[in-house]
């Protein structure tokens, strides 16, 4: 259990609640007290309201909505600190509006306040996880079977990992490695080595099923992107047999898809759906109107912004390089992610283990967005990590108080690797650059280059491109409003789609319909290779000086896949073979001494291709889980995970989905050794 709080931060707290409530009765007007011991005492009666009232209101704002849930929060605290001060003798307000802007000072004051009492005392939000979670706890049934949580750290390659662990940014998982209870482990992360095909293995064993962040589908005509709802319920609608890592009673928290989880919270693919009816108004309810939650994590996330308008400042004024400009809608969005989301996903965790979940899977993506814009090895980077450590420490002591014994994974989806964008570099867009060595027009081009958190869907499209002149020469051409070409990128990585011709284009017909394209695109020093299937050879990998054959791995000339690692042809061959893969797939040249690539979307960190640590996440299990073979690609992993849920007796290993099970996309991949 976690020890009591301490006396002498309890006198903290009292006197900080009290000198803050002061402070702002001398500052607001509409508001006076008679004496300082009539405002300790308003002090203590709002904190009883709050510990009174607080639960009921959060019901009764989730029945009504999400409007319920914001007036909750906009007004909750406001009415709390008006009745405090109607019913408490020697104060008095005019009427509510001084009540309500006394309540937002109030709230900043306070929350400033206990981040300087309570820094170094991760216990503190324990005691309150512990605290408004106790009903759910009582209400547990007690198991001797272990429950696992699953915490993904999004983008954090195994060879970072490192390097925070030896700078002290992991102070909670280097004590676990070293006093043996824990062990780290590198897996290879197959292509496309982004978040939604690892969590399609992860969470399902199907990564087969998804071939890049975001992709085009000839058969509708339809731009597929991840992390929009609708796109991800798709997804998982292909890849589930109903058998996923968490169907037995988990729950997932902020992933892309749920792992067919019975109760799924904001995670993209469930949006809306029966395994979450109002739960993410119930649950952003209760979080809104705690000040220790929303209030405290509110004007954490303002410092949080504050942080890092000096950061990029800084970075600016040393010459950084590479680096690209911190957009404000950036700025907004590291706030929200690196504070406001990770504390609300460890609420919900926390309640989850104290209800008794057998199995909860979390994405934080805190340091993937900052690795993302500041660079995955740079300061506010690695202090990100620092953040997602201290969830760590409070999932630990949490696990004491839990109704039943709890086990902590550790784990990443990707790495990412750093460099200077092709735009930046080269000074054109890879579009751009397609769109002259194909001939086309600018209006007969459709570009998917975003942002991989934002989400929004850019496309350039004015009109169409006209037939190409002369008779097709496969005679399937379809002329219903496509454009000419797709560009999908997703990091270093990019799909090209010939939108108007069925199936595969092969080398040849490229050739023949554009014939300065490949040559154009292998020749320019941005491009490391490109991969396009030949009519007679199957899929071929060309490069600057040569090329190789992937059918028998034959090189020709240079080999196009020097410094790529020694898995890429088998990741290649494999991604040959899946759905919807471009026409070309191009991947941006690698540096052999920096290891720095080049991303087609403005991005100073990128994960998506080959090259560098993209492909080299981690895993951190248990040190006596034995490890039964060789983690090559998120499926390999997700049965690794299945086989340790059945050693703990969560799962019955004769069952569908098991590690011995098939799956949708078992004997999909090729063997570690291949």
């Amino acid at each position: 259990m976690t020890p009591p709080m301490r006396v002498s931060t309890l006198v903290a707290v009292v006197l900080l609640d009290w000198a803050a409530l002061g402070l702002t009765i001398g500052l607001l007007p509409g508001i006076s007290a008679s004496s300082g011991w009539a405002v300790l005492l308003a002090a203590i009666v709002l904190g009883a309201l709050g510990a009174a009232l607080r639960p009921v209101a959060a019901v009764l704002v989730t029945r009504i909505g999400w409007a319920g849930v914001f007036l909750g929060w906009l007004l909750s605290q406001a009415v709390l600190v008006y009745l405090a001060l109607l019913v408490t003798p020697g104060l008095h307000v005019t009427g509510f509006w001084p009540a309500f802007w006394a309540s937002w000072v109030y709230g900043a004051l306070v929350s400033g306040g206990l981040w300087v009492v309570t820094a170094g005392q991760p216990g503190m939000v324990t005691r309150h996880l512990l605290r408004i979670n106790r009903r759910h706890r009582r209400a547990a049934t007690t198991s001797d079977v272990p429950g696992v949580v699953m915490i993904q750290i999004d983008g954090l390659s195994a060879p970072l990992a490192r390097m925070a662990l030896s700078t002290g940014a992991l102070p909670t998982l280097n004590r676990w490695l070293r006093t043996g209870s824990h062990t780290l482990a590198e897996w290879h992360a197959e292509l496309p080595a982004t978040t939604p095909a690892s969590q399609a293995g992860l969470l399902h064993g199907a990564s087969a099923q998804v071939p890049a962040f975001r992709w085009y589908e000839k058969e509708s005509g339809r731009l597929v992107v991840t992390n929009h709802p609708r796109d991800s319920a798709l997804v998982e609608s292909r890849l589930t047999d109903g058998r996923g890592l968490l169907v037995d009673g988990g729950v997932s928290v902020s992933n892309v898809f749920s792992g067919d989880a019975p109760t799924s919270l904001l995670t993209m693919s469930t949006v809306g759906t029966p395994r979450a009816p109002g739960r993410p108004a119930r649950f952003l309810g209760a979080y809104l109107i705690d000040p220790f939650g929303f209030t405290r994590s509110l004007f954490l996330t303002v410092g949080e912004i504050v942080k890092e308008l000096y950061q990029a400042r800084r970075q600016r004024l040393r010459r950084v390089e590479p680096r690209i400009p911190r957009t404000a809608s950036y700025v907004l969005l590291r706030g929200l992610t690196n504070v406001l989301l990770r504390h609300l996903n460890l609420s919900l965790i926390a309640e989850h283990m104290m209800r008794g979940a057998p199995s909860v899977y979390c994405d934080f993506v805190d340091y993937d967005e900052i690795a993302h814009h500041a660079g995955p090895a740079r300061p506010e980077a690695l202090a990100s990590l620092e953040g997602i450590d201290s969830v760590l420490a409070t999932l630990e002591e949490l696990a004491s108080a839990a109704p039943r014994p709890y086990h902590l994974v550790v784990l990443s989806d990707h790495g990412q690797s750093q460099g200077a964008t092709f735009l930046q570099r080269y000074g054109v867009a890879l579009e751009d650059l397609v769109r002259q060595l194909s001939a086309a027009p600018g209006h007969g081009v459709v570009v998917a280059p975003e942002d991989e958190q934002a989400g929004r869907a850019r496309t350039l499209r004015a009109g169409l491109l006209p037939k190409l002149d002369g008779p097709d020469p496969a005679g399937v051409a379809v002329d219903d409003g496509r454009p000419e070409l797709v560009v999908a990128a997703s990091g270093n990585l990019a799909m090209v789609y010939l939108a108007r011709h069925p199936g595969r284009v092969t080398l040849e017909e490229i050739e023949e319909w554009h014939p300065a394209l490949l040559a154009g695109l292998t020749g320019h020093p941005g491009i490391g290779w490109v991969m396009v299937r030949s009519r007679e050879l199957g899929p071929v990998v060309l490069g600057h000086a040569g090329r190789r054959v992937l059918a028998d791995d034959r090189v020709e000339g240079d080999d196009p896949l020097a410094g790529c690692g020694p898995l890429a042809a088998a990741d290649l061959r494999r991604h040959d073979a899946l759905p919807h893969v471009g026409d070309l797939l191009i991947n941006s040249v690698v540096d052999p001494r920096t290891q720095e690539v080049a991303a087609f979307e403005e991005l100073i960190g990128c994960h998506g291709g080959l090259g560098g640590w993209q492909n080299r996440p981690v895993l951190i299990h248990p040190a006596a889980w034995p490890v039964e073979q060789e983690l090559v690609g998120a499926d390999a992993v997700h049965r690794q995970l299945v086989r340790w849920l059945e050693l703990l007796g969560q799962r019955a290993p004769d069952q569908p989905g098991s590690a011995a099970g098939s799956g949708p996309a078992a004997g999909a991949g090729r063997s570690a050794a291949a």
